[in-house]
C-alpha cells in the first residue's frame, strides 16, 4: 500500500498526542500501510532551534517526508496554535515538502476553545507546503485520551469511533478507493 509518516509535534515524552498517533498508526498498519513514526521531540533542540539544515537528524526527517505518500501530523494546542517544536521542524523542511502528499492533521487540546487551531493555524501551513490533499482533520479533547500505567492509551468510545472514520478517510484518499458510509 502506501508509506505513511506519522509525525508527533509534542515536546512531551508522555504525550497524549504521541500516544494517540501510535494508536492510529496501528489502524493504518492493519489496513496494509507501512507507517513510520517520527516524534519531533527526538530531534536535537540545537538542530531545530539553530536551523541546522545539515544536521543528520534534520536530513533524515527531510528524507522521511520526501519518501512518504501520506503524512499524519499531530500536535497539541499551545497558545491557540500548533506546538513550537512542530513549527521548528516545518520551518526546516523544503518549502514544498508536502507536494503530492495526502495529509491528515490531528490536534489535541484541553478545551473545545482550541478547536479552531486545526483550521486556522495548522491547515494553512500544510497547504502552503504544497499538500496535494488535506483530508478532514480532527480535534480530540485531552480528557478523551487516557494513558495507562503500561504507556498504552485508551480513547473514549465516541472519540475512537470518530477517529476511526477520519483515519479510514485518510487511508482511502491514499489508495484512491471510496470510503463506505458508517453504519448507523
Amino acid at each position: 500500500m502506501s508509506l505513511v509518516l506519522s509525525v508527533s509535534g509534542s515536546p512531551s515524552a508522555s504525550s497524549r498526542t504521541a500516544g494517540l498517533l501510535r494508536h492510529l498508526d496501528a489502524r493504518l498498519a492493519a489496513q496494509g500501510h507501512q507507517v513510520i513514526p517520527l516524534d519531533v521531540r527526538t530531534i536535537p533542540a540545537e538542530a531545530l532551534l539553530g536551523a541546522d539544515f545539515g544536521h543528520p537528524a534534520v536530513v533524515e526527517a527531510t528524507e522521511l517526508f520526501a519518501r512518504a505518500d501520506g503524512v499524519v501530523i499531530g500536535t497539541p494546542v499551545y497558545k491557540a496554535a500548533y506546538s513550537g517544536v512542530l513549527k521548528a521542524l516545518l520551518d526546516l523542511l523544503p518549502q514544498y515538502a508536502l507536494t503530492g502528499k495526502t495529509v491528515l492533521p490531528l490536534v489535541t487540546g484541553g478545551s473545545t476553545a482550541h478547536v479552531l487551531a486545526l483550521d486556522y493555524a495548522l491547515r494553512p501551513v500544510l497547504n502552503s507546503m504544497g499538500a496535494a490533499h488535506i483530508v478532514q482533520g480532527w480535534f480530540t479533547l485531552d480528557k478523551d485520551i487516557t494513558r495507562g500505567e503500561d504507556g498504552g492509551i485508551t480513547v473514549a468510545p465516541a472519540t475512537a469511533e470518530a477517529l476511526a472514520h477520519v483515519v479510514d478517510q485518510f487511508s482511502a484518499a491514499l489508495t484512491g478507493r471510496p470510503v463506505l458510509a458508517a453504519a448507523s
